[in-house]
This record gives C-alpha cells, sequence and structure tokens, in this order.
C-alpha cells in the first residue's frame, strides 16, 4: 500500500468506509447487536416510543422494525409494553442492559484504536462528515 498517499479523496474515503463499517459491524455483533438495532436503542435513550415511531425515525419499514425489536428483545436491550393510553399501541422501551451496550458502543465508537482510533479530533471528524453528507 505504499501507493495510498496518490490514491483520489474519493478511494480513500470509500475504503476508510468499508473498513470501519466491517470493524464496527463486528464490535456489534459480538454484543448481539446490528446497526439497525443500535439506531433502535439510540432513539430510546430519550424515552419509550411507539414501534411505528420507531420505524420512522430509524427509517425503516414496520415489518423491519418488527424484527430489529424482537432481537433487541430477546438480547435483554428492550422492552415491549402496550401503551395505557391507547391500547392498540405498543410502546418499546430500553432496558438497563440495552442503555449500557449502547454506552459502550458509542465509547468504543470515540476511543477504540480499532474502530476509530486513527482519527486525531473525533468531533471535528464527525462535523466534517455531516457537512459532507448534508451539503446539496
Amino acid at each position: 500500500m505504499a501507493d495510498i498517499d496518490s490514491w483520489p479523496t474519493g478511494r480513500l474515503l470509500s475504503v476508510a468506509a468499508r473498513l470501519v463499517e466491517g470493524r464496527f459491524y463486528d464490535f456489534l455483533a459480538s454484543h448481539g447487536l446490528t446497526h439497525a438495532g443500535l439506531i433502535t436503542l439510540h432513539h430510546l435513550a430519550e424515552g419509550a416510543l411507539a414501534q411505528r415511531r420507531l420505524a420512522v425515525l430509524c427509517r425503516v419499514t414496520d415489518q423491519t422494525m418488527s424484527r430489529t425489536i424482537e432481537r433487541l428483545r430477546r438480547a435483554g436491550y428492550v422492552d415491549k409494553q402496550v401503551d395505557g393510553q391507547d391500547r392498540r399501541r405498543v410502546l418499546v422501551t430500553i432496558t438497563p442492559a440495552g442503555s449500557q451496550v449502547l454506552a459502550l458502543a458509542y465509547e468504543a465508537e470515540r476511543e477504540s484504536e480499532h474502530l476509530m482510533g486513527a482519527v486525531d479530533d473525533y468531533e471535528q471528524f464527525r462535523q466534517q462528515l455531516v457537512k459532507l453528507i448534508t451539503t446539496v
């Protein structure tokens, strides 16, 4: 890889994305999580949400969210309960184990040498990625 310094930026970004995604996938899998599960826990950290609302926030179908919630429930990361005010709705809440694994994932993302440790200024890097993604 001696010629990596000569690669176009787009290629560098593409390769970096694949490597980080693979490493993070492995980290999540070792904790019984998927990317979809992590995003779901992220949204539940603020409080209980209806399953349909979670699907909208995570930008997935209701069926996909149902499967994600079931995997998280089996892992002990979420609970489901019928909404006391509207018995047609199911509310999903994060459990203490879910909060713990979410905090672990956030910490690993920021501090793990294996995942993102090569980034000197994590917050600035995040801001630049957000800008790159949201610039029209």
